[in-house]
């Protein structure tokens, strides 16, 4: 009897293929588009991007071309709670948070596994470029890099357990991207060089700070900048229009470069100081989920990505309270509070937690 499959169909090209291979490997697949951005007046559903008509047609579209069954399932509610509500809230205590990480926790591999479990599902699948694998000596199971370094995307995926990695398939973390839309073009799938979505699926402008001071219009308010001393340089916006690192766009001359060092919900004040100041080496990090073993007994020297987007560094990880700290051998650029801390041991996926403070 096949394997049954609920695959999310974003309408992309990845998750299309990724229906493709799952049939191909002779899986019963069944494709689903998470219905979740909140109806309002700020996300036209009408505009491309994820989680737009346009998206929700292209996956109807594969699936019929594909001759499997395609349905939209609605996760407005809890995607509002456990991820829009969840970002706003994060920038507003001055921290940057990742809602892809929150929406792999506690949307795509939580909620959407145990729906598709109680549809029967053996598993369900994505179009995640990551490897997950069964050690056969000790039945843990494993996530990897991808065959795509460029595209590897297991710093979003840290939070997964054992249970979601036994029940879940990533169809294509043996592929490159570049073979990936080779595939959808060979069999004619027409979304083939239809382009990432790259911005945030519920801020299409990709402006998150106009879209929280919509939602919250009462709690941005305007504030001062200061120098690390405390001397007022000028005034900011608010504070859920910046990042720690951020150089452009503060709307202020002082005659040099200067960078966000730090930023103080408190006062509502940001400190803006030089490149320099930026750097640090320390930090402790908490919600840990580790994958490689049950838990953190002592240090361990680990690779380490402060954000999705940066190179991997060597760092000393050691167990403190209910977290980790961590110690770079070489100071990092920007290291931001609410950001997913990941930890490597070459291609294999150890652990990680959020950045909750920065020494």
């Amino acid at each position: 009897m096949k394997k049954k499959v609920v695959l999310g169909m974003s309408g992309g090209v990845d998750s299309s293929v990724a229906a493709y291979i799952l049939k191909e490997q002779g899986y019963d697949v069944l494709g689903v588009t998470l219905a979740q951005v909140p109806h309002d007046d700020i996300y036209d559903e009408n505009a491309g991007g994820c989680c737009s008509i346009s998206s929700v047609f292209d996956a109807k579209q594969v699936a019929h071309d594909l001759d499997i069954p395609h349905y939209v399932l609605n996760f407005r509610g809890i995607f509002e709670r456990k991820v829009v509500d969840y970002f706003v809230n994060e920038y507003l205590e001055g921290r940057t948070p990742n809602p892809c990480v929150a929406c792999n926790k506690f949307i795509r591999f939580s909620e959407f596994l145990e729906k598709a479990r109680g549809l029967g599902a053996d598993y369900i699948a994505t179009g995640h470029y990551a490897i997950v694998e069964e050690d056969t000596d000790t039945g843990r199971f494993l996530m990897k890099k991808s065959k795509d370094s460029r595209k590897d995307q297991t710093y979003f995926l840290h939070q997964m357990t054992q249970y979601q990695l036994s029940h879940t398939l990533f169809p294509l973390g043996g592929y490159t991207k570049d073979k990936v839309r080779e595939i959808a073009e060979k069999i004619g799938m027409v979304i083939h060089d239809k382009p990432d979505s790259e911005e945030i699926c519920f801020i299409p402008d990709d402006d998150h700070g106009n879209f929280i001071k919509r939602r919250v219009p009462d709690k941005v308010k305007p504030g001062n900048f200061v120098d690390k001393n405390g001397n007022v340089l000028g005034r900011h916006k608010g504070i859920v229009y910046y990042t720690i690192g951020q150089r452009k766009g503060l709307g202020i001359s002082l005659g040099k470069r200067v960078f966000v060092q730090r930023i103080n919900p408190e006062t509502n004040e940001i400190v803006l100081g030089d490149e320099e100041d930026i750097f640090k080496r320390k930090l402790y990090a908490d919600g840990l989920n580790w994958i490689a073993f049950d838990n953190l007994s002592e240090e361990m020297v680990v690779d380490a990505k402060i954000r999705y987007a940066a190179k991997a560094s060597k760092a000393k990880i050691t167990p403190h309270g209910s977290g980790v700290m961590v110690e770079f051998q070489e100071p990092q650029r920007a290291i931001t509070k609410g950001q997913a801390i990941v930890f490597y041991d070459k291609d294999i996926v150890v652990g990680g937690g959020i950045i909750k403070e920065v020494f």
